[in-house]
């Protein structure tokens, strides 16, 4: 009797443990959940209702990529220019109509490529699970996707943004200018809620890609005491085959490293608002710590680009999951 005494204690410890660990796990989700309903976004967000998203956009991504590295960079500069524009809401990928120039026919935004890619994913999505992941999702997706490709931080977004009804031309004057100076783009950024920090760890994007002549000859004109005398005679080389021909931002234009920083202490910067990060007391510092310390950079970029991704998000009531992310339904 004893026996069968201490047998059933042992037993309703356990049930105790498993039920108390139950309630653990339902208050844990339960706070989650309400940490996200601020801005209805949930990591899990298509758990249930589009399971196979990640690895579709990823496969999708990593393929594009193998076949041209350089869209690593594009998918990026595309994310960021349509969240700074009208929040993240995909109007960056919205074409132009007959009644309405969209934010993509911005001279800002003429040079933005990967369109083809979001289309693809789309595609691929609406076969799996019609009418449920938004554009502006898959685009946040591919740009965190392109990232770890390209050798840079991995991490997590929450999903469950809609797209938005408006993109117009007029909009785009929200973007940072390739003239502005530290104070200038500290300024733009506290617009939208980043501090310095966080506005020079997302200007370290420009770890991948290029930039057009276009924008950076203003730094040729007369001498820039902030720009290095040989590479002013690099920049020079690449003018003279005319506006839109191409300089890297750095020696790596295709890995996501913090090479970007080390150009800029060397006054090799390539555009007015990416050296102006080292010539400005305000944010040097900063500059020398990515510089010297890539995990430091990766680690705030990660945190940024998830704030990045939270911009004036849409939802139900305001946005709507576009069955072609090409044209507001």
């Amino acid at each position: 009797m004893m026996q069968e005494h201490r047998w059933y204690l042992k037993v309703l410890k356990t049930v105790m443990m498993a039920n108390l660990l139950i309630i653990v796990l339902v208050i844990q989700v339960m706070a989650s959940g309400f940490r996200m309903e601020a801005n209805g976004l949930d990591m899990n967000y298509y758990v249930m209702s589009c399971p196979f998203v990640e690895p579709v956009v990823k496969n999708i991504v990593n393929r594009a990529l193998q076949d041209d590295p350089t869209l690593a960079a594009a998918l990026l500069r595309m994310h960021f220019h349509d969240c700074f524009i009208q929040g993240c809401d995909g109007s960056i990928l919205i074409d132009s109509t007959k009644d309405n120039t969209a934010e993509k026919d911005s001279p800002g935004n003429l040079s933005l490529r990967g369109y083809d890619v979001i289309d693809e994913i789309k595609e691929e999505l609406e076969r799996q699970c019609p009418g449920v992941v938004s554009c502006a999702d898959i685009l946040a997706m591919a740009a965190r996707d392109a990232v770890f490709f390209a050798g840079g931080p991995v991490y997590e977004i929450p999903k469950g943004r809609k797209d938005g009804r408006r993109s117009k031309i007029e909009d785009t004057i929200n973007l940072p200018f390739p003239t502005f100076n530290a104070s200038q783009l500290i300024k733009a950024f506290a617009q939208r809620g980043f501090s310095a920090q966080e506005m020079v760890a997302l200007s370290g994007a420009h770890t991948l890609g290029v930039a057009r002549c276009a924008s950076f000859k203003n730094r040729l004109n007369q001498v820039d005491p902030t720009l290095d005398s040989q590479f002013a005679k690099t920049l020079s080389s690449t003018c003279s085959s005319g506006d839109t021909a191409e300089q890297p931002f750095d020696a790596t234009r295709n890995d996501f490293d913090n090479v970007y920083f080390n150009a800029l202490v060397r006054k090799n910067g390539v555009l007015t608002s990416d050296q102006t990060l080292y010539a400005s007391p305000l944010t040097r510092n900063i500059v020398n710590a990515y510089a010297f310390n890539q995990a430091m950079f990766f680690f705030d970029f990660q945190q940024a680009m998830v704030k990045m991704g939270l911009i004036d998000v849409k939802d139900e009531s305001k946005g709507e999951v576009r069955q072609n992310c090409r044209r507001i339904l």
